[in-house]
């Protein structure tokens, strides 16, 4: 059982990579999206949205991380992949998938799943144009208004040189509503000569063998879902293995505090002081489903923005987890 982590813009960017990452039960990640346009980026843009590439393609955990493309035009793809690919990531992925409006008007991510030529000549050229023991992989959705052509757009990434192809298992009109068709996948899988990831509404142990069931993949690539449970790789990994404790395999609040603070830290050290608190709420907004301290966390930070009001609250909540107490004290007590 492989476990990816997933690229999302907005959400999972280094940051959160770093801290998911130290918790464990993932094998790998990809980054968002590095778009390309008409031209040859400077070094300094890969390495802004993948920081990774100077701790050897890398999180500080040790997990590796393949930099994603996204964009339409194969030789300029093929020109920043050589760049990038110079800087050492654990591979380079290319985008099929993103739904957004303003990608899909430019002619990048899901838009191209009506292009299956035009795919097949980007995965090809970006697979010449880097170094033959250097990954290629691809994401793609199941289409772009619907699933007609699924198939055909990853025969395409596959005859194309691609070595890996993750499948998120719904059309760009279906975008993030529920349910994930699984059953696509392993049509998909019949298909292709190269290793299949499944990724689509995975947000529990439940939904990963229920995933693993309809789709045939041993490899699974999580987002939401482990944003919200940041141990539900490990729950994965020790079900699959037959553990009895699986469901208990994850991780805690007590221990997820102190990664928490962590990531407060490094958001406060990396990130522009506009975007800290918000960073912050953003992630307890998605933990708050899986634990009721984080709701807790959330209604206290709800209106506040000042990181030095933060700074406050977690360093009570910490002393507080510390000496065994059940409850937080108020943030207006805490900074007076």
């Amino acid at each position: 059982m492989t476990i990816l982590l997933a690229p999302m813009e907005g959400l999972l960017d280094f940051v959160l990579r770093d801290i998911l990452t130290r918790v464990g039960g993932i094998d790998r990640c990809v980054s968002e999206f590095i778009r390309i346009t008409d031209q040859l980026l400077p070094e300094r843009v890969f390495t802004r949205i993948v920081p990774e590439l100077h701790t050897g393609g890398r999180t500080l955990a040790g997990v590796p991380v393949r930099a994603q493309l996204l964009g339409s035009d194969a030789v300029c793809l093929a020109e920043n992949a050589a760049r990038l690919a110079g800087l050492g990531p654990a591979g380079i992925d290319l985008n099929f998938g993103c739904p957004a409006k303003i990608v899909n008007r430019h002619g990048g991510g899901a838009s191209l799943l009506d292009e299956p030529e035009t795919i097949a000549a980007i995965v090809s050229a970006v697979r010449r144009a880097v170094p033959a023991g250097m990954p290629v992989s691809a994401k793609m959705r199941l289409g772009y208004n619907d699933d007609s052509r699924a198939v055909e757009c990853a025969l395409a990434i596959a005859e194309g040189g691609a070595d890996e192809l993750v499948v998120h298992a719904r059309t760009k009109a279906q975008a993030y509503r529920p349910p994930a068709y699984w059953g696509r996948i392993a049509d998909i899988r019949a298909a292709v000569k190269i290793p299949v990831v499944a990724n689509g509404e995975i947000w529990t142990l439940d939904d990963a063998r229920r995933c693993r069931e309809a789709s045939g993949c041993d490899m699974l690539m999580l987002g939401r879902g482990v944003v919200t449970d940041p141990g539900l790789g490990l729950a994965i990994k020790a079900s699959m293995h037959g553990s009895a404790k699986a469901a208990s395999a994850g991780i805690a609040w007590p221990e997820l505090l102190p990664l928490l603070a962590e990531f407060w830290r490094v958001v406060c050290t990396r990130l522009d002081v506009r975007s800290r608190a918000g960073r912050l709420k953003q992630w307890l907004n998605f933990l708050r489903r899986r634990f009721p301290e984080a709701e807790t966390a959330y209604q206290q930070l709800r209106t506040i923005n000042d990181p030095a009001l933060i700074d406050v609250w977690l360093a009570g909540v910490l002393q507080a987890q510390f000496a065994g107490e059940n409850s937080t004290n108020d943030i207006e007590e805490m900074a007076s």
